[in-house]
This record gives C-alpha cells, sequence and structure tokens, in this order.
C-alpha cells in the first residue's frame, strides 16, 4: 500500500501530496511541473532523453498508479505513469530550478530517514488531524511491533534492568519473564503460554490451528507452532496490544523517573493494570506444563509435515500424469 507524504515549499504555495512506495518518492508528470515549474512538454523532452541516451531505464524508474480526479461533477480513476527519485534526480540536474532543488533535498531526506529508521513519517499531516485514518493505522503497527516476541522481551528486559534486585544470571529472573508474558496471555485467554499451544495446536486446522501467524509464510517452522501468541485470535491479539501499550507505558514513567523497582514490585504493578482493565488475575502455574506443550506441539508438527509430504506427492504425480497426456 502506498503511503502519502505532503511536500510543501518555503512560500507554501506549492503544496503535493507524494507517494512513498518501494523505498523511494513517486511523481507524475503533473507534479513535475509543479515541483520544478516547468510545462509538461520539458519535462516530457527531458524524460524522453533521458531513456534514449539510455540513463535510466523505463522498467526501473516507472510504475501506474491509480489516481481519482474530480473531472467535472464525476470522479474519474486513471491509471497514471509515476517516476521515482531516480528520475526526479536526473531531471533536477538537466532542469535549473531553484524549487526543484529544494524538492529533490527534501525526496532525499526523506528517503534517507526512511533507510536509516525503516520508516518516514509526514508529521504536519499527522499534526494537523486531517488524516485521522492514517494515524489509527500507525497506531495498530506500532501495537503490532510492541507485542512481537524479540521487541515486547527485548524492551521488558531494559526495562527490568533498572530493578535493584535484577540478575541476569539467577534462575528467578529467567522465571520472572515467563511470569509476565502467562499473566498477560491468561488476562486475555484464560489460559497460560503452555495451555494455549496444547489446546490450539491441531495438524487438521489451517496453519495448525496459529490464528495470528502471518498466512503469506508458507515455511512454517517447528518453533512457530511452539509460540503461544501464534494461536491468539484477532481480538486476543488486539486487546493483548492494549495491555502491553499501557504496561510498557508505566514501565517507561518509573524507569524516567528512577523510582526504585523490585522484581516483585514490576509483578504487582503488572497485576494492578490488568485489574484497571477488568481482566482475570493468574494466581497458578497452570494445568499444563512447557514440557507437555512443546511434546504435543513437537508431535502435532511432525504429523503437518509427513501429511504436506503427501500433498506434495499426489501434486507431483498429476503434475506427471499431465505431461504424458499432453505427450500423446
Amino acid at each position: 500500500m502506498s503511503e502519502m507524504l505532503i511536500y510543501q515549499n518555503d512560500s507554501g504555495d506549492i503544496k503535493v501530496d507524494v507517494r512513498f512506495e518501494e523505498k523511494s518518492i513517486w511523481l507524475s508528470q503533473a507534479q513535475f511541473c509543479e515541483v520544478f515549474g516547468k510545462s509538461k512538454a520539458t519535462i516530457s523532452e527531458h524524460i524522453s532523453n533521458i531513456f534514449d541516451e539510455g540513463e535510466l531505464a523505463p522498467t526501473a524508474t516507472v510504475r501506474k498508479f491509480r489516481t481519482v480526479q474530480i473531472e467535472g461533477e464525476r470522479e474519474v480513476a486513471r491509471e497514471i505513469d509515476f517516476y521515482n527519485l531516480d528520475m526526479i534526480i536526473a531531471i533536477g540536474f538537466r532542469v535549473k530550478s531553484a524549487q526543484g532543488t529544494k524538492f529533490r533535498i527534501w525526496a532525499t531526506k526523506r528517503l534517507n530517514e526512511y533507510i536509516t529508521k525503516g520508516f518516514a513519517l509526514d508529521d504536519e499531516r499527522f499534526k494537523s488531524g486531517t488524516t485521522m485514518g492514517y494515524f489509527d493505522e500507525l497506531q495498530k503497527r506500532l501495537r503490532d511491533i510492541r507485542i512481537s516476541e524479540r521487541f515486547f522481551y527485548q524492551k521488558i528486559k531494559d526495562i527490568y534492568m533498572t530493578s535493584i534486585d535484577y540478575d541476569p544470571k539467577d534462575e528467578k529472573t529467567i522465571e520472572f519473564f515467563k511470569i509476565v508474558q502467562n499473566k498477560l496471555l491468561w488476562a486475555i485467554s484464560s489460559k497460560t503460554a503452555a495451555e494455549l499451544v496444547h489446546a490450539r495446536v491441531d495438524m487438521s486446522l489451517p496453519l495448525l490451528g496459529m490464528q495470528s501467524f502471518d498466512k503469506s509464510d508458507k515455511n512454517i517452522t517447528k518453533k512457530d507452532v511452539s509460540i503461544a501468541k501464534n494461536y491468539l485470535n484477532e481480538d486476543e491479539i488486539k486487546l493483548l496490544g492494549l495491555l502491553v501499550e499501557q504496561y510498557l507505558a508505566f514501565a517507561e514513567t518509573m524507569a524516567s523517573q528512577q523510582q526504585p523497582m523490585t522484581m516483585k514490585d514490576w509483578i504487582e504493578r503488572l497485576d494492578a493494570i490488568l485489574s484497571i482493565n477488568g481482566r482475570e488475575l493468574l494466581n497458578h502455574k497452570g494445568s499444563i506444563s512447557h514440557e507437555y506443550a512443546l511434546e504435543k506441539s513437537s508431535q502435532e508438527y511432525a504429523k503437518y509435515k509427513e501429511n504436506q509430504k503427501e500433498l506434495q506427492k499426489i501434486e507431483s504425480l498429476k503434475e506427471l500424469e499431465n505431461d504424458i497426456k499432453r505427450l500423446k
């Protein structure tokens, strides 16, 4: 999906919605005319010359995007050619234009921001409050990142390292992380991590019962089927994101105030947050052990892999039969 960034020159008389996709900035010919202050004929001539001289290839620099335009009283959707940053820079060297130079600097800065940080934000668009849909989407993306296994536990570890009794080598510290995970999972599903895996892993179901696993990823690993979060449904994932967001915000506040906290204090604060949200607190170790859950997930995964082999064998035989029919 394309993202839109707003470009506005210093005087404010040029304002363009710039497409941002595939790690590049994209402009249409009409937008080239606006930001470079040149006629369509001039821009078209430069584009043709750049291609004719072999400086750039159309396949690498041109993409069609669907745009909606108002023509009279009608909204008309059309496929229009857009050109990436390579073309913007190439034209910029051929056109002597102060405002064009400023746009190239702006576009390059946005792209460098994306390469360095992994994202590019249009601050003014968000501050103006005219794109709440984009803001809601941004919040959802951040929640998805926050509840990812690697991010969440690294963030929790960073925060808990401030505890006065934190010892990374102590078994109690390792147990502490399991307690935090189980308390959050119990609050949203009434199951511990082990219980979730044991209850929901099933090779006869799509993706072995994993509901929040990326459906586009066909390469399911043994580790994937042992991760409890992968079995949460859409509502559970959303609630987990909200609870994690609250907990991390609170923990960051405590850490920034340099208030002395113990591991026990952090668990009590988590219980308080869960209680405020009306969630049930976990006060036991659960009915299924981690080892037992791993054993079942391993068994189901082995069945799944065997079934996949059979399906591939059947598909190969069908292809062979079709090849033989074509030869006849």
